[in-house]
């Protein structure tokens, strides 16, 4: 007689078996190249993370490039760039097509390499060897001065901000033949070489003039130009108050340390800068930077911290209304509890993956009083949190909790043990499972599926959407009609959230989007 326990009847569709470990050792379905390389072109994390070191992504995503056309990478680089405005990804991707196809990297140069960062991220990729070539070669070497040809003398003097390598060793390595007399002067300047001070560009007069002294007029230049110089006070208030809402965002540390913040009105006027509504808006400033200046700004006083709340409320204009009863589970286990971006020499990032996910959380919370926030580790833990509360006060309630492993099927379980009507699930996770892995999961699937296969036989209509903070390869749930997977921490997660609650789901989500890009 067959084994009763083996083949019991199974109601409902049956989950498809596990493909693949994942980087907890937990089971998992791997992802296809194209799927892989979209997961990390939507995060673009190429820094040591908790279960991976910066080496091992960067090896992953170079294997991935060669398991994949050179359009699909063409088509990456300009997504990650353009849409996600990424840094270290794009030009890498970049470097990669000089071998691959360059003339492909001809077609998407301009694009993709807009900016000082990220021709210096691109000269970098390519002279380090990673990509496997050590020098530019004719046609990049063509691309580069071909950029320097293209911007005005303004911006390759604001460009030099930056080293390893500076705009003035791309210089040295391309040898651009200037076009006019100021060109020229400016290329001596840069160069440390001789140069006719009176043919140099008004603005880089104006920058020399203020060094010397004989000016006190600040010039209109990037305030990195200006720390090294040795300013008053009145001077950093001057900078303070003509500085851009993005600047002031990315700078309240240095205000405070040069003594900004000790006039009373310097503090109003940042504060109202911070959190007026039409320049959080035009500034496109986005939930996760306003957290991220927020964990950063230790030394900026209470009001300017609350004008940071006050903005990250603005910008919720991006995270979507849900139809139905929304359920958010929240990863609070002990590698969420890494830093976001990964472990960066003298660079780490104070937000965590737990900080991310608990602000896509609260988010959503915010916008949808009806949802039900569930975190969990090797268990649920229970919390219940006001709606009404600012998005960083539950996000904060949220971080805060005990953490210990990784058991993404315990909140499923749950709303399954209480028989709770549900529509849309969304998993915020590194999806690093171990704990509920089962001995024979690549025959019935990871107990995620499993859990979620029994919700799909009571409900139908629900649909899940699972964000992996941190890309592996792997997921806990495959891409399907009912299924998203959401790879990625930025903030284009609420923009996908938002397409997924008005036009429903789609699988392959970041491949059919990259496919999309013109080249």
């Amino acid at each position: 007689m067959a084994n009763k326990s083996l083949f019991k009847a199974f109601r409902g569709s049956k989950a498809s078996g596990a493909t693949a470990i994942n980087e907890a050792s937990g089971s998992a379905y791997a992802m296809t190249p194209e799927q892989a390389l979209a997961q990390y072109a939507a995060t673009g994390c190429l820094n040591a993370t908790f279960y991976a070191s910066a080496e091992d992504q960067l090896d992953t995503v170079l294997s991935l490039c060669g398991q994949v056309s050179p359009e699909f990478i063409a088509r990456t680089a300009l997504y990650c760039r353009t849409e996600g405005h990424m840094k270290d990804l794009p030009a890498l991707l970049c470097a990669v097509l000089s071998v691959r196809s360059p003339g492909l990297m001809a077609e998407v140069f301009d694009r993709v390499i807009d900016s000082p960062k990220m021709l210096r991220n691109f000269v970098q990729i390519v002279r380090s060897g990673a990509v496997g070539r050590k020098s530019l070669g004719s046609l990049p070497k063509r691309m580069v001065l071909q950029w320097l040809e293209n911007r005005s003398d303004e911006a390759i003097l604001f460009g030099s901000v930056g080293n390893d390598p500076s705009i003035a060793d791309i210089v040295k390595m391309v040898h651009p033949v200037p076009t006019t007399k100021q060109r020229e002067a400016l290329y001596g300047y840069l160069l440390g070489r001789t140069y006719e001070a009176a043919a140099l560009p008004e603005i880089v007069q104006q920058f020399e003039a203020f060094k010397s002294g004989t000016s006190h007029v600040i010039p209109d230049v990037p305030f990195q130009m200006l720390t090294s110089l040795p300013l008053d006070k009145a001077a950093w208030k001057a900078i303070a108050r003509n500085g851009s809402w993005q600047m002031a965002r990315m700078n309240l540390n240095t205000f405070a340390r040069h003594g900004v913040f000790e006039d009373p009105e310097m503090v109003q006027l940042i504060e109202d800068k911070l959190s007026d509504p039409s320049l959080v808006r035009k500034a496109r400033a986005f939930p996760y930077q306003l957290m991220a200046a927020h964990s950063m700004a230790s030394d900026a006083p209470r009001p300017i911290l609350q004008a940071l709340e006050d903005a990250l409320e603005v910008s919720l204009d991006n995270v979507p209304a849900m139809s139905g009863k929304t359920y958010v589970f929240v990863d609070v286990s002990g590698s969420m509890h890494s830093p976001v971006t990964g472990y960066r020499k003298g660079a780490t990032s104070a937000v965590r993956c737990v900080d991310v996910a608990a602000l896509v959380a609260a988010s959503v919370l915010r916008k949808n009083p009806d949802a039900e926030v569930i975190p969990f580790h090797d268990r649920v833990e229970r919390l219940r949190l006001n709606p009404r509360d600012t998005v960083m006060t539950n996000a904060q309630k949220l971080a805060s909790l005990p953490s210990g492993g990784t058991n993404c099927s315990a909140p499923m379980a749950e709303i399954n043990r209480r028989k709770a009507h549900v529509d849309t699930v969304i998993y915020v996770s590194d999806n690093q499972s171990w704990i509920d892995t089962a001995p024979n999961s690549w025959r019935n699937g990871t107990a995620t599926m499993r859990e979620w296969e029994h919700v799909k036989t009571r409900l139908p209509q629900a649909r899940m959407v699972c964000i992996d903070v941190q890309p592996y390869g792997s997921a806990q749930a495959p891409d399907r009609e009912d299924i998203l997977n959401v790879g990625g921490f930025s903030d284009a997660v609420f923009k996908v959230m938002r397409q997924f609650a008005e036009h429903g789901p789609a699988a392959q989500h970041w491949v059919n989007i990259i496919n999309d890009q013109m080249i």
